[in-house]
């Protein structure tokens, strides 16, 4: 019975280092997450949104560390010089649904990319700028008429509106 109590403790112990490990690789600090919008732990969570902002969004992950609700959100490409500028306002879009859906304004939120992970203060400075870029963005899906934005074939070939765009590069 001694013998079994001990290899059950050192199944546990394994057990906590594997799930350490794993949160480690993927960027999540410490916290409990209680939001995942990764549908390999269970099936999709309900999008935050706020019809004020017309905004609906659905961060990676939520943690909840210290009292404080902290979205994070996993990319696939690696990065050499810091995170994309789509990317920092993508995550204070959700630091924005969070501090409006759920009562609580994240102090910061995480982007992490394959090779490295940023904490990006939700500064009053970027909510103002990430604001004025929604408000950008929502008078610009009224305008009959939209230049695209890039020269990048790649974009073009993944981009939704391609099958109606006359500016396509291909």
């Amino acid at each position: 019975m001694l013998f079994f109590a001990g290899f059950l403790t050192l199944c546990a112990i394994l057990l906590f280092w594997l799930a350490s490990r794993q949160r480690r690789s993927i960027g999540l600090p410490a916290g409990r997450v209680i939001y995942s919008d990764t549908q390999a732990w269970k099936p999709v969570e309900k999008p935050l949104y706020d019809r004020e902002l017309g905004l609906t969004g659905k961060p990676d992950y939520l943690l909840e560390s210290r009292g404080q609700i902290i979205p994070v959100e996993v990319k696939s490409s690696r990065v050499s010089e810091g995170p994309y500028d789509g990317h920092i306002f993508q995550l204070a879009a959700y630091c924005l649904l969070v501090q409006r859906q759920i009562g609580k304004r994240p102090p910061y939120g995480i982007l992490h990319y394959p090779n490295r992970t940023y904490a990006i203060d939700f500064t009053p400075e970027l909510e103002q700028t990430t604001l004025d870029l929604l408000d950008e963005m929502h008078h610009n899906t009224r305008r009959k008429e939209l230049a695209r934005s890039h020269e990048v074939e790649a974009r073009c070939r993944r981009c939704g509106y391609r099958g109606v765009c006359d500016q396509k590069l291909m």
